[in-house]
């Protein structure tokens, strides 16, 4: 084992000790209203579960009534001599009535089913609506990130929170119910009797709640533990992965690291397991107790001659049904409050805080195809969690229709700063305007409208080529499509593919989709950025798949297609943005540089340094292309 999986396994091992302690803390979102979030989404979308669930609930309380008087009747009418066609067609009344309530029942619980399927199926929505839309600075915080994950998990299955809620919440409605004919009934018995049912009833209820919160508040334990067992695993089942595995031998390492993992996993379980086997055991205890001090009572009633046979048989199974339906509100009640705790996850998720304004923001000043002015003034940012900032003190205005280049080496914040100009970062100091306004006062999903933005990784849509471009099937224009795609030098490609413009991308999702080599892709890109006709053009290194010569040339044709746009061009290659109207330099998280290219190289300093490096490279590489040619 190496010494930084060693270390790794103490921090985890020093995480659970800290934990094992750790208090329970109160979740964002209590019982209450977790129950009310579900009952009014249901009203919206899905109002039958909660109608059919009354019924249900109705039915079944109706049988177990008729389960508890049959035998007794039966009795009673045995010890009054009564005729056996009565008898018999009193018990047939009976065995009828639970045959159509519960054929009834089952009818309903069947076709209920799928509705809360439906209703589970819409939390997931909201929840992939709430990642597809949140405030893109949500998406780097550690905790949104976690709420997102618990949140997606209580959407998983039949058993989630988001449809298991609704047996627990009609479950508890029937042992109420129950509870209070019981109880009714048993009116009629020593309230001593009562107080004893209780008394051993309650307090397994209470040390069940308790053990059913063990793995929240240990929650943080075993969120490290699956992290990097996931980690292996997620890196272990990409392809871009699968080459360095082969040739650096990887596996045995990658296997030993999910081992670890696994190990500690089980470790996890075994004291989880442990705790539930002790609750199980107090359980038994209380069951014991309580059933045999009322069944001696009501056996003493009997030979006291307090009790007929069938009286003490009603009772007797009034008793276990009584104890039963506290028990079931007791369980009921705790596997709300575990539910809670994961709807409390989703619920957090989706109200999770926007520092963003979105529709309550106000209207982007000026003309929704004309480019504005943008304007950085003493810009700083730095991500959470980092001791430095990524960029600093940035003073850079970008004039409508103006070409920009961000150049600089990697990792010196060129991306950052991209992001910040269209709005998807906030700077940490200072303030980014568009037409004088602060874009934290704007509509920020108006402001992104008013870009289009080629990034280094973008997303590849399971659709076809088209939907790829189009980024949307709502009013595609095909002939808009194939224009931009033209535009973007990949129509040759897209006549090549079986099913042209249709032919579908991601294999991932079509076995018969086509596969893009990385220019083809970053062309594919272009024409989507292209489509999407907005006044500002912000380019990524967007050719980093492309050689040195086919990057030129890609730049050039940005730049016709940009024509009337501001654009802003990254590229780690100087001489590729040698046609922008201004470049910076980035270095040391501020601007070192800002000129023409002629001006930079003319002042000799950073940038011309940089330049003669690279070209340097491209004139030697070159020349031995031409010998070895």
């Amino acid at each position: 084992m190496s010494r930084e999986l060693k270390k790794r396994n103490q921090i985890t091992k020093n995480k659970q000790n800290e934990n094992q302690g750790e208090k329970e803390t109160k979740p964002a979102y209590g019982m209450y209203s977790c129950v009310c979030y579900m009952i009014k989404l249901a009203a919206k979308y899905e109002p039958l579960i909660l109608v059919s669930g009354l019924a249900v609930t109705a039915l079944t309380v109706m049988q177990s009534l008729a389960n508890l008087f049959l035998a007794p009747m039966v009795l009673q009418a045995v010890e009054q001599n009564v005729p056996a066609g009565r008898l018999a067609g009193t018990i047939g009344v009976f065995i009828g009535a639970l045959i159509v309530t519960g054929g009834i029942s089952n009818y309903i619980s069947g076709v209920d089913r799928y509705r809360r399927v439906t209703l589970r199926g819409i939390v997931a929505a909201l929840l992939n609506d709430k990642a597809a839309t949140t405030s893109y600075c949500n998406l780097s915080d550690e905790k949104f990130g976690f709420l997102e994950d618990k949140a997606n998990f209580c959407t998983r299955n039949n058993s989630s929170a988001t449809e298991a809620v609704w047996n627990t919440l009609f479950g508890l409605l029937r042992n109420f119910a129950g509870f209070i004919i019981y109880l009714l009934l048993l009116t009629h018995v020593e309230p001593v009797l009562l107080v004893v049912l209780l008394a051993t009833t309650i307090p397994g209820y209470y040390l069940n709640k308790y053990i059913s919160g063990w793995g929240w508040r240990h929650r943080e334990e075993e969120r490290e533990i699956e992290r990097g067992i996931t980690c292996v695993t997620d890196e272990a089942g990409k392809i871009e992965a699968a080459k360095d595995i082969r040739i650096f031998g990887m596996r045995a390492w990658m296997n030993e690291m999910y081992q670890s993992g696994m190990r500690l996993l089980q470790a996890f379980r075994r004291r989880e397991a442990g705790v539930y086997l002790w609750s199980n055991i107090a359980d038994l205890v209380l069951t014991f107790l309580r059933n045999g001090i009322a069944y001696l009572y009501l056996i003493r009633m009997v030979l006291d001659g307090g009790l007929t046979a069938s009286e003490f048989l009603l009772y007797f199974s009034t008793v276990g049904g009584f104890a039963g339906w506290v028990w079931g509100i007791l369980s009921d009640f705790v596997n709300l409050h575990t539910q809670s705790l994961s709807l409390s996850y989703v619920l957090e998720c989706l109200k999770y805080p926007e520092p963003y304004q979105f529709e309550e923001g106000a209207p982007v000043p000026g003309e929704r195809d004309t480019p504005g002015e943008i304007r950085l003034e003493d810009v700083s940012f730095r991500y959470p969690g980092a001791e430095e900032n990524t960029l600093k003190h940035i003073n850079l205005t970008l004039r409508p229709g103006e070409r920009l280049a961000v150049v600089g080496l990697n990792g010196a914040g060129k991306t950052t700063l991209v992001k910040l100009i269209c709005g998807l970062l906030d700077p940490t100091e200072g303030r980014i305007t568009w037409n004088g306004t602060d874009i934290r006062t704007l509509n920020r999903r108006e402001y992104y409208t008013r870009f289009a933005a080629v990034f280094q990784e973008a997303l590849l849509i399971p659709g076809s080529l088209a939907l790829n471009v189009a980024a949307s099937e709502e009013e595609m224009d095909a002939a808009r499509v194939r224009q931009c795609v033209e535009r973007a030098g990949l129509s040759e490609k897209a006549d090549s593919l079986p099913l042209g413009m249709n032919t579908p991308l991601n294999r991932q999702v079509y076995d018969n989709a086509a596969e893009l080599s990385g220019g083809q892709y970053q062309r594919l890109t272009l024409a989507r950025a292209l489509y999407r006709e907005a006044p500002v053009l912000l380019l990524d290194e967007p050719t980093s798949a492309l050689d040195p010569v086919a990057e030129s040339e890609m730049y050039q044709q940005y730049d016709r297609m940009a024509a009337g746009k501001s654009a802003v061009y990254i590229s780690h290659r100087l001489a590729s943005t040698r046609f922008c109207d201004r470049i910076i330099l980035i270095e040391n998280a501020g601007i070192a540089e800002e000129g023409t290219h002629e001006e930079l190289l003319g002042k000799g300093g950073r940038y011309a340094y940089l330049y003669g490096v690279q070209s340097r490279y491209y004139r030697e590489d070159y020349q031995a292309e031409e010998v070895y040619g």
